[in-house]
């Protein structure tokens, strides 16, 4: 039921705003009473907390297998990140779109532990870079707190415009990005 309550939360969030889906809402969806919602949750806010978190943990582990993975360089690494980025959009659009909309609902305390694992997607993307600079597959002079802003402002704002059912697939879209970064659109 847990489960329900969050996926039919996230739909709702989604379509009609944190602010305006009451509990009462949510429980009507999934037919059930406010006291079954309160079994679960204390508030709507630790349900919202809830979603930022799985969305956040599921991103920190997928980074984690990349970083992790011995078998690819630093470019095949930033690829594979970029990809899981887009990617995430076909599975885990609803919940990227109410984890970047409705972060601002997040009391300071619930705000900050989330700003932390969000940092460490930064973090572990700028490891990538620097690592890459360190092993020459990426320019010495490379400003890689910018570059990683301008991945990260690439990849997630395409959760806005990414269709994963449109002409372009999520792994195309990927290559397009990494082509674009690695080698700029100058002919």
């Amino acid at each position: 039921m847990k489960e329900k309550l969050t996926k039919q939360s996230i739909y709702l969030f989604e379509k009609k705003g944190f602010s305006e889906t009451s509990i009462q809402d949510i429980c009507d969806s999934v037919g059930v009473t406010k006291g079954t919602f309160y079994y679960y949750f204390s508030s709507k806010e630790e349900l919202l907390m809830e979603i930022h978190l799985r969305y956040i943990d599921d991103m920190l582990a997928r980074q984690d297998g990349i970083l992790h993975d011995e078998t690819k360089n630093s470019q095949a690494r930033l690829f594979e990140m970029v990809y899981m980025l887009i990617h995430s959009i076909e599975h885990q659009g609803a919940s990227a779109r109410v984890f970047f909309r409705e972060i601002r609902h997040l009391n300071a305390e619930r705000l900050e532990s989330i700003i932390a694992k969000r940092d460490q997607v930064r973090l572990n993307l700028t490891r990538v870079l620097e690592e890459g600079v360190q092993r020459g597959e990426f320019v010495s002079d490379l400003n890689v707190n910018i570059v990683t802003f301008g991945i990260l402002g690439i990849t997630n704002w395409s959760y806005q415009w990414f269709d994963p059912h449109g002409e372009v697939p999520d792994r195309k879209v990927a290559e397009i990005f990494i082509r674009m970064i690695l080698h700029g659109i100058a002919i």
